[in-house]
């Protein structure tokens, strides 16, 4: 029995693909271990949205060499894609990969056997154009969520991401699939699931045409059983629609958690970005998704640094965001992808100027999300514990993505407990307390 073992570096989706393909490898007879204990295969699934992938993939490369120089050493994901011939080019690798043959690497490589020094690696990446299926994949072991690919994919033409080139175009599988997984994954015990997708806004294409619609995927999942949350990972602004806003207000399963990619709050650089909507209409999400849940959260997406993006312009969005009543920001530094228009638009930002801003809006940030915390101090709330223990603590998440803190119980890995938050400390974590407790004072 051969032990294979896995490395992701990336997005939840590219997680989420891993764990998918790790279960393609039990199924043929192999064994899944850790990195460290002398696989005979490593997969390496890879990212194109970090900076430096590059570097990333060949450190990763050279610490699989040296804990087995005889192991075979396979790159899959993103990368692979974009870049095949020069990840083929990285001494230890055996194989690369494309999008549409990444699911088939078992049947495509065979016996794995090693490649001679002197021998090229194996590429075996078609056209982009020609990853059309859909492949159904969910994490599990991983931890107590589990996330669910419902889409993959785009058709955007934002000028900045390679993820078109790299993913192909957008495309889903049937309600009735995704519903099927939900129900798998609820036999397993996983209480918590993440829908997450390149833009999952946009399921429902199917063989290139529109079958079906993101509003009915979430109402099929609300009736899944046995799944106690869904939380939507992140949906595009102009695809967040009211009738999606209000249903997940009133349901019981989807939780007030939205994660909406903004990039910009200066209208003039959402054009040069080629963004489908402006910051106008940013707004007015916001202001729906809050007036029908005060006690939300809302995390948002912004890129420092883009091409053209002046220092009025950086302004315009901080001081946007700052105005915004969401509770925390991912803050992404732009960085040079090869082949994307974003090369063509001047002035270039320097390197140290974008640094500066993604300092000042990495503060704004945890400003926001203290001020969202501090917010839910002193409500009741469901948390939902992790298997996650140090120093004696264990950590788990309320329904609006509030972190909590409380003194470890393996009865409650896994579990949903009403407890009533009381103060942050020291880390930024919410203490808790029993209801009882409180009601005793």
């Amino acid at each position: 029995m051969k032990k294979v073992a896995f490395y992701t570096l990336g997005c939840k989706l590219n997680y989420s693909e891993t764990s998918s393909l790790s279960r393609l490898f039990e199924e043929k007879g192999y064994r899944k271990v850790e990195f460290h204990e002398q696989p005979d295969i490593f997969i390496i699934n890879t990212c194109s949205v970090t900076e430096n992938a590059d570097k990333k993939c060949r450190k990763i490369v050279r610490e699989a060499q040296q804990i087995n120089p005889d192991g075979y050493v396979a790159i899959v994901g993103c990368y692979a894609q974009l870049k095949p011939r020069e990840i083929a080019e990285i001494p230890g690798v055996d194989a690369v990969l494309g999008a549409a043959e990444k699911f088939r690497l078992v049947e495509l490589l065979g016996t794995f056997e090693k490649v001679p020094s002197a021998a090229r690696a194996r590429v075996l990446a078609s056209p982009i154009e020609e990853a059309l299926e859909y492949h159904v994949s969910y994490s599990l072991n991983d931890r107590t969520r589990t996330f669910l690919k419902v889409q993959d994919g785009c058709d955007y033409p934002c000028v900045y991401c390679t993820i078109p080139l790299a993913r192909g175009k957008s495309r889903s599988g049937t309600i009735a699939s995704v519903v099927q997984s939900a129900r798998d994954i609820a036999e397993r015990g996983v209480k918590e699931i993440v829908l997450t997708g390149v833009n999952i806004g946009d399921f429902g294409i199917q063989a290139g045409e529109r079958k079906e619609h993101f509003l009915d995927l979430i109402k099929a999942l609300d009736q899944v059983e046995g799944i106690a949350r869904f939380r939507i990972s992140s949906i595009e602004p102009n695809l967040l629609t009211n009738e999606i806003i209000a249903f997940v207000a009133q349901s019981q399963r989807f939780v007030p958690h939205f994660h909406i990619p903004l990039q910009s709050g200066s209208n003039r650089i959402l054009g040069l970005m080629r963004r489908r909507y402006r910051r106008e209409l940013y707004t007015d999400r916001v202001q729906q998704i809050k007036a029908l849940m005060p006690h939300a959260c809302i995390g948002v997406d912004v890129i420092v640094g883009h091409p053209g993006e002046t220092p009025d312009d950086f302004l315009d969005t901080y001081h946007f965001l700052n105005d915004l009543d969401v509770s925390y920001l991912h803050v992404f530094t732009y960085s040079e992808r090869a082949n994307t228009a974003a090369l063509d638009i001047r002035p270039v930002v320097p390197k140290a100027e974008r640094a500066e801003r993604s300092r000042m809006l990495h503060s704004l940030s945890e400003k926001k999300k203290r001020y969202f915390y501090e917010q839910q101090q002193g409500t009741s709330a469901l948390v939902l514990f992790e298997d996650y223990v140090q120093d004696g603590l264990m950590q788990g998440f309320t329904e609006n993505y509030v972190r909590v803190v409380a003194k470890y119980d393996p009865l409650l890995v896994n579990e949903t407990k009403a407890l009533y938050l009381t103060h942050l400390n020291e880390h930024g974590l919410m203490e808790v307390s029993e209801p009882e407790e409180v009601l005793a004072h």
